[in-house]
């Protein structure tokens, strides 16, 4: 269809263009998803009352904000199967170092979250006899959702560009296919055509989500708001 109405190359480009972006999408779902229920787990351990914990998975969470995930990409891609003589598929790097980059920094916005609750709403638990679980559960969380729920869409559009650095391990997606095409002889297929195409796919992905969050933000902080003054009243 694509060569039909836009002939060649140009068509070509643009079907495979495409095609590959779908790659892109289930690279950022797995590493949202996957680095979401460590994320979860990563916040827990940070919130406990138990201090080794806190401390141990601080440490987790330092770790993998400070190395850049180009450098995730070339450990695990690259590094471990030249140290250890394996075969590592680019989707399992690719897909473990997103995760490993996108929990760290979910758990980080969801502890910023918990911590932003007033210190008086744990008081207050305490004092109706809840337990550290319940007060977390029926008390914390809920308040703490609609702070994390803006900043956390809003984290997966960098996770979406964060995709585009996977090509250096041999991962097959938009990135890759578009670098293809611009380095090829092909007539036509010049950085210039190609890499503003790829640009438009990573807006069209990445602008429903940004304005997502805006609006979220701007919704739940007047929601906030509202609710802070009627308190007050």
């Amino acid at each position: 269809m694509f060569v039909a109405l836009l002939g060649k190359p140009f068509g070509i480009v643009l079907f495979q263009l495409l095609e590959a972006t779908q790659f892109t999408v289930y690279l950022s779902l797995v590493a949202f998803l996957g680095g979401g229920l460590i994320g979860l787990a990563v916040t827990a351990a940070r919130v406990s009352p138990l201090r080794y914990l806190r401390r141990i998975f601080t440490v987790y969470t330092w770790l993998f904000q400070s190395v850049p995930l180009l450098m995730l990409l070339f450990l695990l891609g690259l590094g471990v199967p030249h140290l250890f003589s394996v075969s590592v598929d680019p989707w399992y790097a690719a897909g473990v170092a997103l995760t490993l980059y996108t929990s760290a920094y979910l758990s980080e916005v969801w502890r910023g979250a918990i911590t932003a609750v007033p210190t008086g709403q744990h008081e207050g638990g305490k004092a109706l006899g809840l337990t550290f679980p319940q007060i977390m559960v029926l008390i914390i969380l809920p308040q703490a959702f609609r702070l994390a729920i803006a900043p956390t869409v809003g984290f997966m559009v960098q996770i979406i560009k964060g995709t585009s650095l996977a090509y250096i391990i041999g991962f097959h997606d938009l990135m890759t296919v578009g670098k293809r095409w611009a380095n090829s002889p092909v007539p036509g297929t010049q950085p210039f055509v190609i890499y503003p195409i790829m640009a438009m796919i990573y807006f069209s992905l990445c602008f429903p989500l940004s304005l997502w969050s805006r609006r979220l933000e701007e919704r739940l902080g007047s929601t906030t708001s509202r609710g802070g003054a009627a308190a007050a009243a």
